[in-house]
């Protein structure tokens, strides 16, 4: 049975408005929450980016929401044990609905401090390792770690969780999806792609929940729909390795001038429609995601939810 939840853009609101739109969510019917972790946003049209970890935890108090991070990277920028420490304590406050999605990031986050950006082959091996880390902490004993890219001295978590969280891995390609079946606990993508589906399950994760998110953009009128999404997300029509490369919102930017509205938009269902939005979502429930969260592109929330509340998310419920 799919499960629909509302996916939270931490690059284009403030704090307090995650918050406030995860209530929403809950109130509008949606079963579950993600939420990206991001240093920068795409662009500096977006405008925001907040320390996901305190938004957690003002979220876990004000639903009775599940929460995935989606994603964070836990190889650079963050070291796993302050990673493993963080979630151990989402979980906490979450009742044990908190699930960490994990991924090998891209630089504009991860570069800040003057780390070199690796290569992806490399990222995927600091990956691994970083799960190592994460779940050796997770046990509650002492650790002492002396890996390829990780140290840790005697270190041991004391706010622990009875049950530790599910680590969800995402994975664009056949060596990330490789990893996220041999090492994941469910597969996070971002395209309703079943043949990534079928390769996560054949690597091991057969049984194993798939979560997918897209971006919407409702609103009384397609054609400010369509402007808004050019406006505020013309990144998503970059193709290639960009989105890892690339270290800064201005670089976006400079690129986004050559997409097109048309490009911007291509999969993105915009304005009022119902079947628009329906067929979309259908698309990954197709594909074989048993999660589907839905984000709401620019600031007509209030209208958004109550579109999903009356006509979206009942006509999903009946065929499901």
């Amino acid at each position: 049975m799919t499960t629909f939840g509302y996916f939270l853009s931490s690059e284009e609101h403030d704090p307090k408005e995650l918050v406030r739109q995860a209530k929403l969510a809950e109130d509008a019917g949606f079963e579950a929450l993600w939420i990206s972790d991001h240093f920068h946003p795409w662009l500096d049209e977006q405008g925001e980016s907040s320390f996901v970890w305190s938004v957690i935890g003002a979220i876990s108090q004000a639903t009775s929401l599940p929460v995935t991070t989606a994603v964070t990277c836990p190889i650079i920028r963050i070291h796993p044990a302050i990673i493993a420490q963080a979630a151990a304590t989402a979980q906490i406050l979450l009742d044990g609905r908190f699930r960490l999605g994990v991924g090998t990031g891209e630089a504009l986050n991860e570069h800040i401090l003057g780390d070199q950006w690796p290569p992806a082959e490399e990222r995927q091996r600091m990956l691994e390792e970083a799960l190592d880390v994460i779940r050796e902490l997770w046990t509650g004993e002492l650790v002492t770690y002396h890996g390829e890219f990780y140290e840790v001295d005697t270190a041991r978590l004391y706010s622990l969780p009875d049950q530790p969280p599910p680590i969800y891995i995402s994975g664009f390609g056949p060596k990330s999806v490789d990893l996220a079946g041999r090492l994941g606990d469910g597969y996070i993508h971002t395209a309703p792609a079943a043949d990534m589906v079928e390769a996560f399950h054949k690597a091991g994760g057969e049984g194993k929940p798939c979560a997918a998110g897209l971006k919407v953009c409702w609103a009384h009128d397609e054609a400010e729909a369509r402007r808004t999404v050019h406006r505020l997300w013309p990144n998503q029509g970059i193709p290639g390795e960009a989105a890892q490369l690339l270290p800064l919102p201005r670089h976006f930017e400079q690129l986004s001038q050559l997409v097109t509205e048309e490009a911007a938009t291509q999969s993105t269902p915009c304005g009022s429609s119902p079947e628009a939005h329906l067929n979309a979502i259908r698309a990954y429930v197709d594909a074989g995601f048993d999660e589907v969260y839905i984000s709401q592109i620019g600031k007509e929330q209030e209208g958004f939810f109550e579109f999903y509340a009356t006509q979206i998310l009942p006509r999903l419920r009946e065929r499901r």
